[in-house]
């Protein structure tokens, strides 16, 4: 019997274990903010996170991190001369944001028309569990054929990816010879579209800012000094207006946005339904979806301090505020993308206002080596796992700073970033949702590439 024939049907039988694993994972609220969840929470999750991989062949720890959180780190060697494949996921998750818009308890794993709905269920418990699920089905293979496993495995899966602390990167930059590897798995991205096998090869770094116009000592009355008192809400709104055009193209003055996505297509109407975009709203920018998405920097401004509607008074304010996330495509330095930005918001403050200007830490892009034998087996692997003629490859908007520190203490590695992910899923969202059949195909493409890699 094939590899393949052996395989399938061993998921397929190892299901609803690996459900009853996801229903357990999504049920502990594994936030990694104590404000919001106690810390006692994210360790149940670690240890169960643990247990679990260790029952599944690869003896795992927890090993505390610099931010105070644990990872789950664990190793089964290979035979000798074999390559060595590390598997990343995270267990921690966002918080379900409004309770009320769940149609279901965001903590308890539910199934509605075919989908599995809860939080963490696709981002990234849906990844822990086909990682389980690819490695049980390699040790019945073993066990069935009598011959071992051919690679090595590493697991690592970190409990603060979410909050963005840098817990895992702190710990692998301290111990940059601690986690050898030949091949990366980063099981946190997705598929462009259900049933269609996806590597992520592209990520954005930031380049984020924060901006404050001051034009008064203290706020005025707008009947006795409107029209004449410079309003910085006003100033504020006019400086934003800088940097787009019409269109939606940024226009930050000296960065280049003609970047182009060679990459997966990405239909307007399948983006525009993702998105929810409203009827008779337009897609902004130039150039087709993906090349705004993947190839181009993009800036959105993500807040606004003045006062509220409700708190609204007659006055002419002394201040506003925003902050401002630029996403930076692979290929763009983001401390210069930074500079440019400052330098454009700056050289655009209206009516003389007092500007004050603070950067956050830029965050780099990253860019997959695509030309490796692992990214070649990984591909041939998917496709048949998923059934359809090729896996193909796509950027994510979102940041990983994770990558570029595996990269760094593995220089010659191949890192390639998939997951059960889907723009069904609605992750990060309320009613965040997994298709069983992703995890399926997931665990089985990851099993047949464990098994063949080694030639």
């Amino acid at each position: 019997m094939s590899e393949v024939g052996m395989l399938r049907p061993t998921i397929k039988g190892l299901m609803p274990r690996a459900l009853d694993e996801l229903a357990q994972l999504v049920a502990i609220p594994s936030v990694a903010d104590e404000a919001l969840v106690p810390h006692e929470t994210l360790v149940r999750a670690a240890e169960l996170t643990r247990d679990l991989f260790t029952e599944a062949g690869v003896p795992c720890e927890l090993v505390p991190t610099p931010d105070g959180t644990d990872a789950v780190i664990g190793h089964l060697p290979g035979p000798d001369g074999a390559p060595t494949v590390l598997l990343y996921a995270h267990y921690d998750v966002q918080p379900p944001l409004d309770e009320a818009a769940w149609t279901t308890p965001p903590f308890e794993l539910t199934e509605r028309d075919g989908r599995l709905y809860g939080r963490g269920s696709a981002d990234c418990k849906g990844n822990i569990v086909a990682h389980l699920t690819a490695l049980r089905g390699l040790r019945t293979w073993s066990e069935t054929t009598g011959r071992p496993i051919p690679v090595g495995i590493r697991v690592v899966v970190e409990g603060s990816e979410e909050q963005g602390t840098g817990g895992l990167e702190h710990h692998l930059l301290a111990h940059p010879d601690a986690y050898p590897a030949d091949v990366v798995l980063v099981a946190d991205a997705g598929n462009v579209a259900a049933g269609q096998p996806t590597l992520t090869v592209s990520l954005r770094g930031t380049a984020d800012v924060e901006v404050e116009l001051r034009t008064l000592a203290g706020p005025l009355h707008s009947g006795a000094y409107g029209g004449a008192a410079p309003d910085p809400v006003a100033a504020l709104v006019a400086l934003l207006a800088t940097l787009r055009d019409a269109d939606g193209v940024v226009t930050v003055d000296g960065l280049d946005t003609s970047g182009t996505w060679d990459g997966a297509p990405y239909d307007v109407a399948t983006f525009r339904s993702d998105a929810a975009i409203l009827f008779g709203v337009r897609v902004t920018g130039s150039g087709t979806v993906a090349d705004a998405l993947w190839a181009r920097p993009a800036l959105t401004i993500t807040g606004i301090d003045v006062p509220s509607v409700a708190n609204a008074v007659n006055a002419v304010q002394a201040s506003a505020r925003a902050r401002l996330n630029l996403r930076v495509p692979p290929g763009m330095d983001p401390a210069a993308v930074q500079d440019l930005l400052v330098a454009h918001l700056e050289r655009h403050v209206p009516w003389g206002a007092h500007a004050t200007i603070v950067r956050d830490v830029p965050g780099s892009p990253f860019l997959a080596r695509t030309d490796g034998p692992g990214f070649a087996a990984l591909s041939d692997a998917l496709a048949e796992a998923y059934g359809v003629e090729r896996t193909v490859t796509s950027g994510q908007g979102g940041s990983i700073p994770l990558c570029n520190v595996l990269q760094q203490v593995n220089p010659g590695a191949e890192i390639v970033l998939m997951g059960c992910e889907e723009p069904a899923s609605l992750i990060h969202a309320p009613n965040e949702s997994v298709d069983p059949a992703e995890i399926e195909a997931l665990a089985l493409g990851e099993a047949l590439f464990l098994l063949r890699l080694a030639g």
